[in-house]
């Protein structure tokens, strides 16, 4: 395993370095679609990136947090390959920071002492390829960084062909959008655009769309998800939208029995695409 302290890494000891308020100002999104980068932090995250075919254009380690249990390297990079020595292969920078430096820079608790700079994801609805019997997840207008993170992990496990975000209110590079999907975001074709615009999509390659409400007597299991099928789910606080409703070929619930007539965004997403996929794969 190779030391984490490589002869020629850059080393910054002050925080005021500009670099590092450059690396403080990607939290914002204006900022980081003026520069086309985000934030990656974490171990796993920046492996599962670097699995995916990214290439970072810096890389800031604190040697002090990098702990050696997360060096041990994952199943996509190879259990004889370093992270760092990855990095080093594919002529990424490397900056080393001091604890106090890091913790300035870093976004979550509890860091592990990586943190690298990538190139922003995501394309325009209209730019998605289409397979012949792709399914795709459209989250219309979801808020929270972390419900889009969640939808995304749950779309990588259900091996769906692209995830849309619909009138997004926030950008696939949100630094917590990366974290909460664990990195798969860089490992899922995600694209964004309005909601008329991805409508404009679905029918223009004949997709059927199903989406989730509660005003509707059709339960989720009652249909057919075989062929090209686009599964909607709609904000967390007002579902989908009329015009997206208008749209829908299917209209499906989740049965419930509590006192509540919705579950989390997230959620409900997971349980109508794995019915999904156990459908596709028995039939």
């Amino acid at each position: 395993m190779s030391d984490p302290l490589g002869p020629d890494d850059l080393v910054i000891a002050s925080p005021a370095n500009p670099r590092l308020k450059a690396l403080a100002a990607l939290r914002r999104r204006r900022f980081r679609e003026e520069s086309g980068t985000t934030l990656v932090e974490g171990y796993e995250e920046l492996a599962l990136a670097l699995s995916a075919g990214v290439t970072p254009t810096a890389a800031y380690i604190c040697p002090e947090l990098f702990s050696p249990a997360g060096r041990a390297g994952s199943q996509d990079i190879g259990r004889q390959d370093d992270l760092l020595a990855t990095l080093r292969r594919r002529g990424v920078e490397v900056v080393r920071l001091d604890r106090a430096v890091f913790e300035k820079v870093a976004y979550r608790e509890g860091p592990d002492g990586l943190l690298a700079v990538v190139p922003a994801v995501g394309r325009r609805v209209q730019e998605l390829p289409v397979g012949r019997r792709d399914l795709t997840l459209i989250c219309q207008g979801v808020e929270k960084p972390g419900n889009l993170g969640a939808m995304l992990r749950t779309a990588d496990a259900a091996g769906v062909a692209a995830v849309v975000a619909a009138d997004p209110v926030t950008d696939w590079g949100n630094p917590n959008v990366v974290r909460a999907s664990k990195g798969t975001v860089f490992a899922v074709p995600v694209a964004q655009g309005s909601t008329q615009e991805t409508l404009d999509w679905l029918q223009g390659n004949g997709i059927r769309l199903v989406v989730t409400t509660p005003e509707t007597k059709t339960e989720h299991t009652q249909i057919d998800y075989r062929g090209r099928v686009a599964i909607a789910v709609g904000s967390e606080k007002h579902g989908a939208d009329e015009l997206l409703l208008a749209a829908a070929d299917e209209r499906v619930r989740i049965p419930m029995a509590g006192r509540v007539n919705s579950l989390n965004v997230s959620v409900a997403a997971a349980i109508v695409l794995f019915e999904a996929v156990r459908q596709r794969r028995e039939r």
